[in-house]
C-alpha cells in the first residue's frame, strides 16, 4: 500500500511538471502586442454586407445621437436608420478618451487612451455586441472609427513603449507633424512592434464585437505599407466581406486594399459652387480630378456634411442656402458617381452645429418630416437604381445647373439640379433635347425640350 502511494505521488508530480513546462514553452500571447490569434470569434459572419457601390453610410456621433449619449441610445434608433435607407452604420470612436486641459468639454474622441476598451460613458462591450447583432438582423453592417496615426498622451503605450512614438531632435515625443493637434502624440511607423500591436488592436474588435470593418481616420498620415499589412490581416479574420474606408485622398489607398477614399475636394467644390464663386460645372471638374486614373469600378465617399465640417464650416442649412439648397446639394453629391454618407441629424434638417467635443443631444423632436420624407425617397431610388450605383458619368452642367447622366447598358438616370437661390433657365444640349423620362420620385412622365425652367434649388431625378 505504501509503495502504491509513492508511485501515484511520483506520477502526479511528473504530470504537474510537464504541465508547467508546457505552459512556459508556449506562453499566452501578450494582448498588447499580439496578432489576434488568442481571440475567439464572437457571433457569426454577416452575409449582407453591401457591395462597394451599393453602400449608403450613416455616420453616428454617439455623444449627440441620443439623450443618453450611449451605445444603447444608438440601438434604440436602429429602426430610424434602417428606414432612411442606410445599410452601413459608421460609429465615431467608441474608446476611452485621454485627459484634456480645457474645462467644460469632454475632449476629442480621436484622442484614444485605450484601443481595446469601450469608453464607459458610452457603455460596455456587451452593449456594442448587442448593437451589432441587432443591426445585422436589420441587414445593416457596422464599422468602427479607427485612429491609427496617434494616441492620447496618457495612453499606456507612452510609458510602456516610448519607442513606439515619433520624437524630435531633443528626444521628445511629438504631435502629428504639420498639425496643431496638441491633444495627441504621433506614432512611429518604422517600429515593427507598434505596427503589430496596432493590427492586434484592430483585430480585437472584429473578433470580440463581430464588427464589419473600419473607417480609418487621418489615413493619409499613415504609410501605405502599414495599411496594406493591416487590411490583409483584417480581411482574413471572418469569412465575409469587410468594409475598409480611408479618411484620405491618396490614390494608393485602393492599392493597399481600401474600398473607399474620402471626397475632400468634392466637398470644397460644393461649398464654392453654392457660394456662387464657382459654376455648377466645377463639380464635374473636381469629380474627374478626384477619380483621376482610378478604375471605373472604384467609388469615392461623398458627403454634404460630417462631424468635422459640421462644426468648423457649418450645417448643410448654413452652407447650401437652407433646406431646399441642402437637398439639392445632397441629390448631386449622392448621385455623381459616389457612395453617399449621411451625418446623423442632417436628414431631419437639424439646424444646430454639433460640437463633437461635448455631449449635446440632437433634438429629434424638432425634425422636419417633409425633409426626412424627401431624403428617404432620394435614397430609396438610389438603392434600386443600377445606373446611380454602377453607371458611367457624363456631364452637361452649366454655370447655374448641375446636369449629368449616370448610365449602364440596362439603366439610365438624368440628374438636373439648380444650385442657385433663384429661378434659372437651362438650355438643353442636343443629346438630351426632345427626350422623354419618368420622374423617379413621383412616377410622373416628363418631356425634356430645348429649355428647362427651374425654380430656386429645384432638382429633378429622372429615369428611362
Amino acid at each position: 500500500m505504501k509503495s502504491n502511494t509513492n508511485i501515484v505521488f511520483i506520477l502526479l508530480f511528473a504530470l504537474a511538471f510537464v504541465s508547467c513546462s508546457s505552459s512556459d514553452d508556449n506562453p499566452k500571447p501578450d494582448p498588447g502586442t499580439g496578432t489576434g490569434n488568442e481571440y475567439q470569434q464572437y457571433g457569426t459572419a454577416f452575409d449582407k454586407v453591401p457591395a462597394n457601390e451599393d453602400a449608403v453610410i450613416y455616420q453616428v456621433n454617439l455623444r449627440s445621437f441620443s439623450p443618453e449619449g450611449t451605445i444603447k441610445g444608438v440601438q434604440k434608433r436602429l429602426d430610424s436608420i434602417q428606414k432612411l435607407g442606410a445599410n452601413v452604420i459608421y460609429l465615431m470612436p467608441i474608446y476611452p478618451v485621454g485627459k484634456i486641459k480645457s474645462a467644460g468639454k469632454l475632449g476629442s474622441p480621436y484622442s484614444v487612451k485605450d484601443y481595446k476598451a469601450v469608453n464607459p460613458d458610452f457603455g460596455s462591450l456587451e452593449d456594442l455586441r448587442s448593437l451589432v447583432t441587432e443591426a445585422h438582423s436589420k441587414n445593416m453592417a457596422v464599422i468602427l472609427d479607427w485612429v491609427a496615426n496617434h494616441t492620447s498622451w496618457d495612453n499606456q503605450w507612452i510609458t510602456a513603449h516610448p519607442d513606439w512614438y515619433q520624437k524630435d531632435t531633443n528626444g521628445n515625443i511629438t504631435i502629428p507633424p504639420g498639425t496643431n493637434w496638441q491633444d495627441v502624440a504621433q506614432l512611429n511607423y518604422t517600429n515593427t512592434d507598434m505596427k503589430k500591436a496596432m493590427i492586434d488592436a484592430m483585430s480585437y474588435w472584429v473578433y470580440n464585437a463581430n464588427i464589419d470593418g473600419f473607417r480609418c481616420d487621418a489615413a493619409d498620415f499613415v504609410p501605405m505599407t502599414f495599411w496594406s499589412q493591416a487590411i490583409t490581416e483584417i480581411r482574413k479574420i471572418k469569412n465575409q466581406k469587410m468594409i475598409l474606408m480611408a479618411e484620405g485622398s491618396r490614390a494608393n489607398h485602393y492599392d493597399a486594399g481600401f474600398d473607399y477614399t474620402f471626397g475632400f475636394a468634392y466637398f470644397d467644390a460644393l461649398k464654392k459652387v453654392f457660394s456662387e464663386a464657382q459654376p455648377a460645372s466645377y463639380l464635374q471638374t473636381e469629380s474627374s480630378k478626384e477619380y483621376g486614373q482610378l478604375e471605373s469600378s472604384k467609388r469615392i465617399v461623398r458627403y454634404t456634411t460630417n462631424h468635422d465640417v459640421n462644426l468648423s464650416d457649418g450645417t448643410p442649412l448654413e452652407l447650401y442656402g437652407g433646406k431646399k439648397g441642402s437637398l439639392a446639394a445632397f441629390v448631386v453629391a449622392s448621385s455623381m458617381k459616389s457612395v453617399p454618407m449621411i451625418y446623423g441629424g442632417q436628414e431631419i434638417g437639424y439646424s444646430k452645429r454639433i460640437d463633437y467635443f461635448d455631449k449635446i443631444a440632437i433634438d429629434w423632436a424638432a425634425a422636419d418630416y417633409e425633409m426626412l420624407k424627401e431624403y428617404k425617397k432620394i435614397i430609396a431610388f438610389r438603392n434600386t437604381s443600377e445606373a446611380l450605383r454602377k453607371g458611367k458619368l457624363t456631364g452637361y452642367s452649366s454655370n447655374e445647373t448641375s446636369v449629368f447622366t449616370m448610365e449602364t447598358s440596362a439603366d439610365k438616370v438624368l440628374i438636373i439640379a439648380n444650385l442657385r437661390n433663384k429661378a434659372v433657365k437651362y438650355t438643353t444640349p442636343t443629346t438630351l433635347a426632345n427626350t422623354n423620362w419618368t420622374d423617379a420620385l413621383t412616377g410622373t412622365g416628363i418631356s425634356i425640350g430645348a429649355e428647362i425652367n427651374l425654380n430656386a434649388y429645384q432638382y429633378l431625378i429622372l429615369k428611362k
